[in-house]
């Protein structure tokens, strides 16, 4: 699957196109386009090519940098640390909505992206059921290893 994504992304002209793993994550380069423009021919094509909608989610090298580099809690086991990168960033009052679902996890807004220490397994937890996107809006969960992972690819 992985491979068909990064074939499928080739052939719309994106350069450079690399997968970390089956993680879902796509690395590439591209002229300077807009964000959700990349999003948008990249959701098209998925749903042609794979027969289903999928929510994409696009940041730059910068981007994603800045982000890896944002971890509240670095000192935590990466598996352990996971990011909802968000298309629509989050305001700091959905950490008040999220009270109500938290253990003993620390939640932290950075630039508008939600990063959890789960501080064990996270489905072990009922937080998990409040990170949808019905809740949340669009976004997806990478753990810090992923997030980290993709740094690297991007250095």
């Amino acid at each position: 699957m992985m491979a068909d994504f990064r074939d499928m992304a080739e052939r719309l002209g994106y350069r450079n196109c690399r997968t970390l793993v089956s993680t879902g994550n796509l690395v590439f380069e591209t002229d300077d386009s807009p964000v959700r423009d990349i999003e948008r021919v990249l959701e098209e094509a998925f749903e042609q090519h794979f027969g289903k909608h999928v929510d994409v989610l696009v940041r730059s090298g910068p981007d994603w940098l800045k982000l890896s580099a944002g971890n509240p809690f670095p000192e935590q086991k990466g598996s352990e640390v996971c990011v909802r990168v968000m298309r629509t960033p989050l305001g700091d009052n959905v950490i008040d909505l999220l009270e109500r679902h938290r253990g003993r996890e620390k939640i932290a807004i950075v630039d508008g992206d939600l990063w959890v220490d789960f501080d064990g397994k996270a489905s072990e937890t009922r937080l998990v059921s409040a990170l949808t996107t019905r809740k949340l809006g669009i976004g997806t969960i990478r753990n810090a290893n992923t997030v980290i992972g993709l740094a690297k690819m991007i250095q």
